[in-house]
């Protein structure tokens, strides 16, 4: 007996063979994910399903250990645990190390491993969606959470020059740079509080905001239109309808894109972890566009 659920073409079949990955977060109606990866699934014929689980910070380390008890093949990790989830899995990798939080987790040989794929998605959806080089650029990074962390660590592997942390507790912001300091010493680094005085915008190649600000109808953008000038590329990690950052740069005149494409390109990546197979990007692609 098989269910038919929505999400991928003719509805995805779902038998007692098939293998379950998921999400973890907190909320999670919004993702786009289920979508995403579903349609990857079908398109490559993979007996697996993709399925959101709501869990609230103080049932994470159950909800982890879990995916175990469950024979979950491995999860995706969002906001906002990336961090905490750190401290209930079996093994990191040295991107998840580096970076000090997790987005994905592979279920294999009865270890959880996390892994983090943010770094290298958001590496390459900026490049593909901003045609930015970040090799030899200064960088405004917004947030010093999870999401800020994985990409500051991109812009130090792909070679920036120079990254900047503004963040609303500066303590936190100092923090993060510190803590890429050490890893990478050739860079310029500072931190700055984002409700204070941020250079001037001619001061960076681009910006690239990884905070939950504009996740909710209605958020304002975390910087005056006023500050955006100059060739700056603005890169917002959030996606779905255009944020008030993105309307503010269209406004202006520069460069900018949401983060429909490092949710494909991380997600690419976490599917060939649980998989072992090439992703289908454009696939993926399409199930967010359509």
């Amino acid at each position: 007996m098989t269910a038919r659920l929505r999400g991928s073409p003719g509805g995805l079949q779902v038998r007692g063979a098939t293998r379950v990955v998921g999400l973890l977060g907190y909320p999670v109606r919004h993702s786009r994910s289920p979508e995403m990866h579903n349609a990857a699934f079908a398109a490559l014929g993979l007996d697996f399903c993709y399925v959101p689980f709501a869990v609230p910070p103080d049932a994470l380390k159950a909800a982890v250990r879990g995916l175990a008890a469950l024979g979950v093949v491995g999860a995706n990790v969002t906001i906002p645990h990336k961090e905490l989830v750190i401290s209930y899995v079996d093994e990191l990798s040295p991107e998840a190390r580096l970076i000090g939080a997790v987005n994905t987790i592979h279920h294999h040989r009865g270890r959880l491993i996390g892994y983090n794929t943010d770094a290298t998605g958001f590496l390459r959806a900026f490049r593909e969606d901003t045609g930015v080089a970040v090799r030899g650029g200064r960088f405004l990074v917004l947030g010093a959470g999870g999401a800020a962390r994985a990409v500051v660590a991109a812009l130090a592997l792909g070679g920036a020059r120079g990254v900047t942390v503004a963040n609303r507790s500066l303590p936190k912001a100092r923090r993060l740079v510190a803590r890429f300091r050490r890893a990478f010493t050739r860079l310029d680094w500072s931190a700055v509080a984002l409700s204070g005085e941020l250079p001037s915008s001619r001061s960076f190649r681009g910006v690239i905001q990884a905070t939950s600000v504009g996740m909710a109808p209605g958020d304002p953008s975390p910087l005056p239109a006023t500050w955006l000038g100059g060739s700056v590329a603005v890169y917002d990690l959030v996606y779905g309808a255009p944020t008030a950052l993105l309307r503010a740069a269209k406004t202006r005149g520069v460069p900018h894109a949401g983060g429909l494409g490092m949710l494909v390109h991380q997600g690419a990546l976490a599917f060939t972890i649980w998989t072992g197979r090439r992703a289908p990007v454009d696939v993926m692609r399409a199930a967010l566009l359509a």
